[in-house]
């Protein structure tokens, strides 16, 4: 890591990393640069009955046609994480779409617990049935994908699984004319460490043609 000044002089320097030089992962410069991110708040059912909940902020939209959502996380240190696991094993998992009121029990849902141990019980969170697949959705999630597994790809020590969305829950607060209404989401977007960003500031730019 070097620090250079700019030719013209107005700025200070830049910090450069040569990432084959750099000892340790780029972990933090990933999740602090590369904000704010969505949450995927993935629910899954283990083979044994047990129902997952935890959140993801390596989360986009894969696909439209077809509807693919990816999330990706991080092995850990045995291997899969319960999420992606249930996820290989049933074929099918829920993704919840994180609003402001959610922001403590998302985070709650982000400990570390035994495999036969639910976070929805941890976060005292109502389950609510999906239509299209077994494991529930967060009852009050104004947003929800239910999918199925369309693949799981390994890249480095991270888990890349893309599922095809299959039945979509709106809450009716969040529509208008039978729309998804951007105004009325309140999302909640994950910065570094332990911050957080609201969408609640929004401004519009037209797209040149």
């Amino acid at each position: 890591m070097t620090e250079t000044d700019s030719e013209n002089g107005e700025r200070a320097g830049s910090l450069e990393i040569d990432v084959d030089d750099r000892d340790g992962s780029l972990y933090r410069v990933l999740s602090s640069a590369v904000v704010p991110r969505p949450i995927a708040w993935v629910s899954t059912r283990s083979e044994d009955g047990i129902d997952n909940l935890a959140p993801y902020s390596f989360f986009t939209v894969a696909s439209v046609e077809p509807p693919v959502l990816l999330f990706a996380p991080v092995d850990g240190a045995d291997g899969l994480k319960d999420t992606p696991r249930n996820a290989r094993d049933t074929g099918e998992f829920v993704v919840n779409l994180v609003t402001e009121e959610f922001a403590d029990a998302m985070n709650e849902t982000s400990a570390t617990l035994p495999a036969g141990e639910s976070e929805f019980d941890r976060a005292d969170l109502e389950r609510a049935d999906s239509s299209a697949v077994d494991p529930p959705r967060v009852a009050g999630a104004k947003v929800a994908f239910e999918c199925t597994l369309h693949d799981l790809v390994d890249v480095g020590g991270s888990t890349l699984v893309l599922g095809e969305v299959r039945h979509v829950h709106l809450e009716e607060s969040v529509t208008s004319d039978g729309k998804i209404d951007v105004d009325e989401i309140e999302a909640v977007g994950r910065l570094a460490g332990s911050l957080y960003a609201r969408t609640e500031d929004r401004f519009s730019l037209e797209r040149p043609p």
